[in-house]
């Protein structure tokens, strides 16, 4: 039953809203310090406990296991009318079709147009670090108009809008929730601002050539000095008020509008204020927003609608601690609250990484690909784990056979008791065949550390999040660096097919031949013959879980010099 006072058109967070209303966010304590080994006498790394004994992974730090947060139902990137149904809007796409062709034509002529327009703004301009000259900012205005036509084309013929934008000098920068490409088409008809955007879209017809004339700021999302030199650029357009506006897109992909997915922190680390705008889309037979579901599909529909809706709202500013000292978490996160409180949606942890994951999941043809999603916002912040990473961990449980069945199981934190869809789980002899073991006392030590709800089948977030603690303990390298010197019995800077045998037959004794062939041929990444540090090392990386196979070494191994190093650039 809903609570006193509440009903379904209550937003389910509070928003007090204030024209121009000035919010502050305020630091906080300092986050807790990870845990150290500074303490420990190099003596005692890599020494086995014995409560630890069933933990294969107890001799490198990880003596509490992790745990496995519960997995939301969410898809945040489900378009929810990806195929045509109804005999309305069949009916309604014959009786468009002729409407539709007019629309084409006219939307390449605004495209010819608007590119012919830009190209003359961008004549002989060689001087792009500064703000465009005033007479080809006028020359613009054609490619701008152009646009405002081509959103006619797609059905948007008026647009009804909320609230305005504040100046730029008062809020330079603008965020924006992310739907579909019609978001910064609007934009760019509405506000001609700088936009912050993948390097890739340089190199794409026609829109290469219009971003390059919103001075666009790229970024290479994967690369850690390109998001850095994006933040300052941002700041350096920021703060000269010569410069247009800055329009991000925090959640750094499209959503389907039903909920806010984790922002990224480029627009908030410069700390100046922003204005957060929230572009909406109803609809009752056709969803518009971009996700899954291709592009020429979507303008398809959008072109055989009468009439396509969108809403605009420019919301109050807000604004950082005077200081400009405050956490940048805290400020995005105060802000995605404004963002969906006026869109009555809850935010999520979902990131761009998720859709990396959907679309890894559904590249396999997987049945029910949603369930590959982990909420990567959380996993990075929590457990530092890259986004490329996680796709490497998906791709090794993909080749575990996964079963596709659907199987609809209640759970008891489900509220209301509502099935819950579950299937892409794993069994212990698909694990072991993707790993290269066979079963044994190690394998089902390391399946069971897995397996933290004791089901006997393992799913992809227990997977990642297992292979993540292991990824991250502070000695994890060490240990592999250790473990090849170990190995290496003759020195010779490389581990041969007998090395690797002798050392992993002290963890899983009587490897056969075909066992150990499988074994060298994970290691031996390059397929030269013979295992070098690297290739041992990056195994080790993409496979953590098997460092387990080289704890007798580690464990039976007499302490050195390089412990004590350790210790030292640890602590």
């Amino acid at each position: 039953m809903a609570a006193a006072g509440h009903s379904l058109s209550t937003p389910l967070l509070s928003s007090d809203r204030q024209p121009h209303l000035i919010l502050t966010v305020h630091d906080e304590a300092e986050p807790p310090q990870s845990p150290s080994i500074s303490d420990s006498n190099p003596q005692t790394l890599f020494q086995p406990c014995d409560e630890d004994r069933n933990n294969p992974f107890a001799f490198i730090g990880s003596h509490d296991g992790f745990e496995v947060p519960g997995s939301s139902t969410i898809d945040p990137f489900r378009n929810h009318t990806p195929i045509i149904e109804g005999i309305y809007e069949w009916v309604k796409i014959v009786i468009c079709l002729p409407v539709a062709a007019v629309r084409m034509v006219l939307f390449g002529l605004c495209l010819v147009v608007g590119y012919g327009a830009t190209k003359l703004a961008l004549y002989r301009w060689k001087d792009r670090q500064n703000p465009m000259p005033k007479w080809r900012c006028r020359l613009m205005w054609i490619t701008r108009l152009s646009a405002r036509a081509i959103l006619f084309c797609f059905g948007y013929h008026w647009i009804k809008r909320r609230g305005k934008p504040a100046s730029r000098e008062i809020a330079p920068i603008v965020v924006s929730n992310h739907v579909s490409y019609i978001d910064p088409i609007f934009y760019f008809y509405e506000l001609f601002p700088t936009i912050v955007s993948s390097e890739s879209h340089d190199s794409m017809p026609f829109v290469g050539t219009i971003i390059r004339a919103m001075q666009v700021i790229y970024v290479d999302r994967f690369s850690r000095s390109s998001r850095k030199h994006a933040v300052n650029e941002i700041k350096r357009k920021a703060s000269c008020n010569w410069f247009p506006r800055v329009l991000l897109f925090p959640e750094g992909t499209t959503s389907n509008g039903k909920v806010l997915i984790s922002f990224q922190l480029g627009a908030f680390i410069p700390g100046y204020p922003v204005q957060p705008v929230v572009v909406r889309y109803p609809y009752v037979h056709f969803d518009q927003s971009w996700g899954n579901i291709s592009i020429a599909k979507l303008m398809f529909r959008m072109f055989t609608q009468f009439h396509n809706f969108m809403e605009v709202e420019y919301l109050p500013i807000v604004s950082p601690h005077e200081n400009r000292k405050e956490n940048a978490v805290h400020f995005a996160q105060r802000t995605g609250h404004v963002i969906a409180s006026a869109l009555n949606v809850v935010q999520t942890s979902h990131s761009y990484g998720d859709f990396m994951l959907l679309e890894k999941a559904v590249e396999s043809k997987q049945e029910n690909p949603s369930v590959y999603m982990v909420e990567m916002g959380w996993v990075q912040s929590s457990l530092h784990l890259r986004v490329l990473e996680a796709v490497d961990l998906l791709e090794i449980f993909l080749s575990m056979n996964p079963d596709s069945r659907i199987m609809h199981i209640v759970l008891k934190h489900a509220s209301d008791g509502v099935p819950c869809v579950h299937s892409g789980r794993v069994e212990f002899h698909d694990f072991l065949r993707a790993l290269r073991m066979k079963p044994c006392g190690l394998s089902e030590k390391m399946f069971e550390f897995i397996d933290v709800h004791k089901t006997g089948k393992i799913t992809f977030k227990q997977f990642l999040l297992g292979s993540a603690h292991i990824l991250k303990q502070p000695v994890f390298r060490h240990a592999c660096e250790l473990a090849f010197s170990e190995c290496d019995m003759n020195g010779k800077n490389c581990i041969l097919k007998q090395e690797l045998q002798d050392a992993v037959s002290l963890s899983i004794p009587n490897l056969n031949s075909d066992e150990i062939n499988g074994l060298f041929t994970l290691f031996d990444v390059d397929s030269d013959g013979s295992i070098s540090k690297n290739d041992f090392v990056s195994c080790l990386k993409r496979y953590p879980l098997l460092i387990a196979l080289f704890a007798p070494k580690l464990l039976h191994r007499r302490p050195s010099i390089t412990d004590q190093s350790l210790v030292e650039e640890v602590s």
